[in-house]
């Protein structure tokens, strides 16, 4: 068994909890029925977010979803002039027998535009 990356991003549309939380959650849910991820095989979870992203933790939504073991990182990305606003980003490691290869992504929103490849109409969830 090996630990595999399953990468993904969405756009909140406030500076808000609320929209911090449902869509960190919408993304997180899609990733793990997406991958048909097993929560005990999460190895960690790493969620960053943008600079004016700061009214909540990414990684509650997390918790809300009932990952109370697995552990979880935040972080702030760095404030590249023209990056799109808003984003939230989730880097999940998973222990796996699936080559990376089989490891399904998804960007959802605005985020879209990041990897188009990897949008919501692409693999079925």
């Amino acid at each position: 068994m090996s630990i595999r990356g399953i990468r993904g991003a969405i756009t909140a549309e406030t500076n808000t909890k609320e929209s911090i939380l449902s869509n960190t959650e919408e993304l997180l849910s899609d990733l793990l029925k997406l991958n048909d991820v097993n929560t005990d095989d999460i190895a960690s979870i790493f969620f960053s977010v943008t600079t004016d992203l700061t009214a909540e933790f990414p990684a509650i939504a997390a918790r809300k979803l009932g990952l109370k073991d697995t552990p979880l990182l935040c972080l702030t990305e760095i404030p590249v002039p023209g990056s799109l606003s808003r984003c939230i980003r989730i880097l999940i490691q998973v222990n796996s027998e699936k080559p990376q290869a089989e490891m399904k992504h998804l960007y959802l929103k605005e985020a879209v535009s990041l990897r188009p490849e990897f949008a919501a109409n692409g693999p079925a969830l």
